[in-house]
């Protein structure tokens, strides 16, 4: 099938975006081709000032366009609490419950032999600087609840524990709404291990 080189270029590059299929490329490559061109270019232009503007937080490394980011100069955020997320986009996961009003670090990722990722690669040493420097209380561990998720939790929580700092892990189980029925079996364990006293 004959189509002209740019468009093809375009699909190409979009396929490569996470969750986008070819037909979802072709769809969005179609798209931005009746688009005006203006639209086009301020497309363009978000995407190559993302990469031009942002960069990692020198203080918690979360993704931001000043540094440091705005999370840690808020003067009214707790700062003896440090919630330690594996990306960006797991800060802003947080953020959107408005319920956690500490500080935050970010991993950059978490331990993964499998894939060549080891303590470090992550932002490990940073967070143990953090620790000792800025009298934190408690480091609650907010990593993902896969084996990946929980050997970094295991690993950091194993330094923490000789500087006597509280070392939490968030809760796992059924969601609000959820039905017991339709729960898996760890699912329902976590549930059990993480209940707490009414």
């Amino acid at each position: 099938m004959y189509r002209p080189k740019s468009v093809s270029t375009l699909i190409e590059e979009l396929v490569k975006l996470p969750g986008i299929g070819q037909k979802t490329a072709e769809r969005l490559a179609f798209y931005i081709l009746k688009a005006s061109k203006d639209e086009a270019e301020r497309l363009a232009m978000a995407i190559l000032d993302l990469k031009g503007m942002i960069r990692q937080c020198s203080i918690c490394h979360n993704i931001t366009d000043h540094d440091p980011c705005e999370i840690c100069t808020n003067h009214r955020r707790d700062k003896s609490t440090l919630c330690v997320v594996e990306e960006p986009h797991d800060l802003y996961a947080i953020e959107k419950t408005g319920g956690y009003k500490g500080c935050y670090h970010v991993l950059m990722g978490v331990i993964s032999p499998l894939e060549g990722i080891g303590p470090d690669d992550l932002t490990i040493s940073g967070l143990m600087n953090r620790i000792e420097r800025d009298s934190i209380k408690e480091v609650i561990i907010a990593t993902n609840p896969n084996m990946e998720g929980d050997a970094t939790a295991m690993y950091i929580s194993k330094l923490i524990k000789p500087l006597q700092v509280k070392a939490t892990r968030i809760a796992r189980g059924l969601p609000m709404g959820g039905d017991l029925e339709y729960a898996d079996e760890v699912t329902l364990m976590k549930s059990f291990e993480g209940r707490m006293e009414i």
